[in-house]
Parts: structure tokens; sequence; C-alpha cells
């Protein structure tokens, strides 16, 4: 089986909906082109295909043959984008002053005429062919040569009717100028500036579009400034500055207080507290110490470390972000076909609406200048642009929105389909759960107070590399509680520990530990029973053969799960929990997280997991399901969006359909609202692009609406639909 290739091409040139569905539609075509995907607002087309059957070269020259510009974009050239994008909005910049320069005295001409100024000189054809002629056939040369790519394929757009429009009130004025008879008092009806005022408008709609579409991928433009251009690196004992595509895995990379963290890598010395908020979303400083990750882009806020690169360039967790976040932004949500579709009947329809608004007043009203101006009123105000910008221009935001809160959207089908959620399936340990024990009880007898029971526990477990002993050793140091050296240390597998403290003998472990050595339990035993039925696991500890005490350990529930099925609860999502424990467990942990009791699933599988997900899609209502993003990524994939709880591993990136990168449930709220948002504002946008056309077009084929005015609607409903996008920034949920 031949591996799928996946590249990413840069297209210059796009004006509208139709103009993307084209290249799409003629890329999809390509043998070998498994899929392709062009997204208007971002200008970029992604497409997965089989070499062998095609290659680069015959798909971007597919792409020039449509009539644009394309350019492959490398994984690392993010440089040479930005630059590229820039040269482009400066030459557009200056195309369109001239457009104005040129524009402008016609623009006069129409207000004088208006207002019944005698201009003379303003009024004369041979004066106004010379100011209009370079605007429409030199500054407008665009517009012709995509409506005859358009025509071409048979799919009409708002290059089309932009040529069509502005020609047939260049041409009719040529007519009315030159070769029309007058009678002496008659006036000289001219339209030229219609002409090169809808030309200039579209320019100028075009031109505020592409700066504000720049602002829709702030976020993406962050993520890519927070890479480091060098680091300091210590090779062969000497400290040497060394650019970042420089360094490699098992450097030693030292970093002061106020430097980015370059790669990713393993503290070796040192400690400091790193702020990971660009990358998680978290503000508050992570401490680090020897052992710990520290993650590239991150910055060291006090201390000095060491740390050992683990993985550099493309293999880091920023770029991995990067790559996830320009795919999302790249991809369609399934809502955006309805505007495909639409745009894809739009030129024809407006066509054929512009064709029969001139032929009834050329025929019915015997009005032949009426007809020409309407029809072209017609033909400006109906382009499709809004339309084609309406949706992704809202995903770019959002999913930017949610990156800058760590939270990654694999596509854009997750971000929209998350919104619908009625049910949400959460895993129990690591997710309900922090996924490591935690002590939960401390229960001391005859005469030992609990801070005596606890650093006893602690002393006696000091050495030892058990998760249950590390977690007493942990609850210790969270109480401030002094803990000694045991002089002896031993290990009993599967049963407990034995350790001597000063001249005491500590045994700890399980109850059968303490029968097999003749140490009695007494009435201690009711209430370890107790714990254990609701799911506890129960230390019990002895001193000189005599039991002091129990602790009671269990995998602690976050301390913000409650809050978060509270705020689903309030959003009318139910909340379930799926875990392998048995039952009791189960509900214990559920009760804390107020989750009912009939969505409890205990004693599943981790195989099983995926079925019982199946099932309850079966049962109506979008699912969601919520893992570790590892044993739990079948389950992940059949829910209809399926989120991994991580901290920026490989897996959690690549499972599922989003991903919270902090590991914290509040961000799924998060994600839920903005979501939400999201998809008000594609609908906002979808409702704006269509009503412009539904209530402009009857006005224009009325004769209400001049060219000029339908042409600064058209470039308006552009510019408020990518401005209503951008309100997305403000979100806070």
């Amino acid at each position: 089986m031949n591996k799928i290739v996946k590249i990413t091409i840069g297209i210059t040139g796009m004006t509208c909906a139709s103009c993307s569905a084209r290249i799409e539609k003629n890329l999809n075509k390509l043998d070998g082109v498994e899929i392709a995907t062009v997204n208007l607002s971002s200008e970029k087309a992604i497409v997965r295909f089989i070499p062998g059957k095609t290659n680069r070269e015959i798909i971007i020259q597919e792409i020039e043959n449509t009539g644009y510009h394309a350019e492959e974009i490398e994984k690392d050239n993010s440089d040479k984008e930005r630059e590229l994008r820039k040269t482009e909005l400066k030459k557009a910049k200056l195309i369109l002053l001239a457009s104005i320069t040129l524009s402008f005295p016609l623009l006069i001409s129409m207000v004088a005429n208006i207002l019944k100024i005698p201009v003379v000189f303003l009024y004369n054809p041979w004066f106004q062919l010379l100011l209009a002629t370079p605007v429409q056939f030199i500054i407008g040369w665009r517009f012709y040569k995509k409506a005859y790519y358009s025509i071409k394929a048979l799919n009409p757009g708002m290059d089309f009717l932009v040529a069509m429009g502005t020609s047939a009130a260049y041409f009719f004025s040529i007519y009315n100028g030159f070769f029309k008879q007058y009678t002496p008092s008659s006036h000289v009806e001219l339209y030229f500036e219609a002409s090169a005022i809808i030309i200039t408008l579209v320019l100028l709609g075009k031109y505020l579009e592409a700066i504000a579409k720049g602002r829709t991928s702030e976020a993406l433009k962050s993520l890519i400034g927070l890479q480091p251009k060098s680091a300091k690196v210590l090779r062969d004992g000497n400290e040497m500055e060394l650019r970042i595509e420089e360094i490699l895995v098992g450097d030693i990379i030292i970093v002061r207080p106020g430097e980015k963290i370059a790669v990713d890598g393993v503290v070796t010395k040192g400690h400091s507290s790193i702020d990971e908020s660009m990358i998680t979303g978290e503000s508050i400083p992570v401490e680090k110490i020897s052992g710990d990750k520290v993650i590239s882009g991150t910055i060291n806020k006090n201390g000095s470390i060491e740390f050992l690169a683990k993985k550099i360039g493309k293999d880091t967790i920023l770029a991995n972000i990067i790559k996830v976040v320009e795919e999302a932004q790249g991809s369609k949500a399934p809502i955006q076909r309805l505007a495909d579709r639409v745009a894809g009947y739009f030129g024809p329809a407006v066509l054929l609406i512009a064709i029969i608004t001139s032929l009834v007043w050329i025929f019915i009203f015997s009005n032949t200048t009426m007809g020409i101006i309407s029809a072209v009123s017609v033909l400006v105000i109906a382009c499709p642009c809004a339309l084609g910008l309406a949706t992704p221009t809202a995903i770019m935001v959002g999913t930017g929105k949610g990156a800058e809160k760590g939270i990654l959207f694999k596509n854009a089908a997750g971000l929209e389909t998350l919104y619908k959620t009625e049910k949400i399936i959460f895993d129990k340990t690591g997710t309900i759960t922090e996924g490591k024990p935690g002590v939960t009880d401390i229960i001391p007898q005859d005469g030992v107070n609990i801070n005596e029971l606890l650093s006893i526990a602690a002393s006696a477990e000091k050495n030892s590399e058990h998760p249950l002993g590390k977690a007493i050793l942990e609850e210790t140091i969270k109480r401030n509680i002094s803990v000694k050296n045991p002089e002896k240390f031993e290990s009993l597998t599967g049963a407990g520990i034995s350790a001597i403290l000063g001249e005491r003998s500590i045994l700890m472990g399980t109850e059968s530990l303490m029968k097999e050595n003749g140490i009695k339990i007494g009435k201690i035993k009711t209430i370890a029973e107790e714990l254990e039925s609701s799911g506890k696991t129960v230390i019990f500890i002895s001193s000189d053969h005599k039991t002091i005490g129990i602790i009671g350990l269990a995998d602690i529930i976050r301390e913000e799960a409650a809050h978060v099925i509270t705020e689903l609860s309030n959003m009318n999502i139910e909340a379930y929990i799926i875990t392998g424990d048995n039952h009791s467990t189960a509900m214990a942990i559920a009760t804390q997280a107020g989750i009912k009791e009939q969505n409890v699933f205990a004693k599943v599988l981790p195989e099983k997991k995926a079925y019982a997900v199946k099932e309850m899609k079966n049962s109506g209502g979008t699912v969601v399901m919520v893992g570790d993003g590892i044993n739990d990524a079948p389950a992940l994939a059949v829910a209809d969006v399926g989120i991994a709880m991580g901290t920026g591993t490989d897996i959690a990136i690549e499972t599922g359909d989003i991903t919270l990168m902090n590991g914290n449930l509040i961000t799924l709220i998060y994600a839920i609202k903005l979501s939400r948002e999201t998809m008000k504002k594609i609908k906002q946008n979808l409702f704006w692009a269509f009503i412009y056309n539904v209530i402009g077009i009857p006005f224009a084929a009325l004769g209400l609406l001049n060219p000029v005015v339908a042409g600064a609607a058209m470039a308006f409903s552009s510019v408020s639909v990518v401005t209503n996008s951008l309100s997305l920034k403000r979100f806070k949920s």
C-alpha cells in the first residue's frame, strides 16, 4: 500500500467561495489525489495524494491552470510565508491607491451631477474615458482573467459578475458618449464612474478584508513567535550560543532567568519556575526540579537550570501544536458545505436574474438605460464574497482562541460538533480523578495523634518506590510534618513494608500482613471495612507489634471535577462516568463529582469502552468522550467528539478531535462555550451574507439601487462578516 503524502499549498488570487470551490473541485478530480480542501480565508490548500499516481508539480500546475498562483508551503518557512503575505498586501495597497486616484474625479462628477453643479470638464466623455479605461482594463484585468477561467470551468463567481457588470457600465457609457444621437438640450448619460468606482470599492473591500483576515490568525502567529532563534549549549565543557537548527538531541541546554526554553527536554540541574501559559493556558508558573520535563517556547521566570535536549525541531510539543492549529484553521466545518453548494449555483442564478431584469426594463418599460444600469447593480450586489468568508474566518479565530487557552482543536468538524453536545462520558482514572493515589483518611488509635501517625508512616515509607508510599510522603510534606530517616527498610512484595525507626519496629501493609505477624487489629477493623467498601485502599500501621492506626488512600477526585459537572448540568449536558473499577469505587467518585447513579458504568474493560460509547450514540444525541488519550483511544475515536486530556504528550495531541493541553477539566467548559459562540458567529455570518443578497437583488432589479451603492454594499458585506468573526477574540466564557 502506497503511503499518502500531505502537502500545504499557498494560493493567491482567490476572491470568493466560487474560487475556492473551483480549485477544490479540479484538485479532487486529479488521479492520485486522495482528498483536497481549499480554505478561502487562510488562502491555503491541504492536499493528500498517493506518490506515483501524481506529484507536487502536477498539483501546483493544476491550480495555476485554474487561474491562480500557487506555491508549496514548507514546514519550516513560516517567515517566508509572512514576507510573501506582507509583499502581497503592499502590492494590493499600491494598486488600490492608483484606482482611488483615477476614480476620485469620476466620483466628484457623479456628486456634482446629482447636486446640479456645472463642472463642465468633469462631464466631458473623453476626460471620463481617459480616467476609466486604465481602471477597467489594467487595474481590473484580474477580474477578466479569472472570469475567463470561471466560465471555462462552468462555475462563474465574483470575478465574472464584477467583470460583466463593470463592462456593461463602461461600454454603455462609450455608446452614450460617442455614438448616441442627442438633441442640443439633452444631457449625455455617462456611467464611467459606476465601472471605475465599483472596481475601486471591490479592491478596497478586498484590501480591508486581507488586513482583517491577517488578524484572524494572530494566535497562530503568536505561537510561531514563541519559537526561540538560538540557545546556550554546553558542549565539551564549553558554553556556546547556537542557532536552534544546530541543537542536537542529547545536548545540555543552559537557561537563565527570563530566557526561553529552546527545545523539549528534562531538567538535569538546578530548579526554577517556568511560565507555561502560552502552551497550557495556565497562568501560574510551574516549579521545575531535576527530572521534570520542560517544553520549548515556555519562559524561565527565575533560577538557572540545565536540561537535556530530548526533542528538537518539528518533533517538539510547540511544533506539534502549531501543526495542529494550522491544520484546524485550514480544514472545513461541515456547515461550510452549505455555503459551497450555494456558491456553486449562485453565479449562474444571478446572471439569469440580471438578464431577465434587463429584458423586462427594455421590452416592457421601454427603458434601455434602466435595463442596463439595473442589471449592473444586480450583478455587483450579488457577488458571493461574504458567503465564502462566513465560516472559515470564524473557524480561524475560534481555533486560535482555543489555542491561547491550551485547547487544541484538531479540525473544524470537532469545533462545530462540540456545540451540539448532549452527553459527555468521562473516563474515571486520570480524567475525573488525578490518576494517582492520595491520602483520604487518617485514623489513629491508642493515644497516637494524626500528625504522629502520619510522621511514623512517612518516615517508614521514605525509601519506598511504591505509589502508596509516595502518596503518604506527599501528604506529610503538604502538612509540613517532619520525616525521619529509617535505620532499616525492607519491602515485602505484595504485602507492605517493614522498617526500624529509632528503637521502634514498624510494620505497614495489609490486614493479612498484620495477622501473619500475630498483630491484633481490634475495633479499627470495622472502620477499615467501611473504607474498603467505598473503594479505598487501607494500610494498617503497627509499632512494636501493636496496631497504632490505619491510613485510607484512593485515586482522589480532581478538585475542579464537581464544579465542572455542575456547569455541564446548567448547560443541559448529561455527564456519565466509565471505568474498569468495581461499582463501589466508581460510585464513590461519581457521588463526589455529582454524577447520577444511573450514569455510572463500572467494570468496563478498555476494549469494551468503545462499544459502550457506540451504544450511547445509538440511543440518540451527540456524544463526547473525555479520556487520557492513551488507553481510551478506541472510545475517543468512536465518539462524535473525542477529547484527550494531556500535558502535551505526542499521543495526547494525536488522539481524538480535541486536546486539553493543561489537563484541567475547567477548560472543557471553556471549549464547549467557545464552540457555541463560534457556531453562533458562523450562523450570523451566513445570515448576513444571504440577507445582503436577498434584500439587495430585488432593490437592484427594480432600479432602486445605484451601481456604485451596490458596489459599496457588496464590499461592506465581506468586511462586516470578517469583523463579526474577529469579535470572537473578545470571548471570555
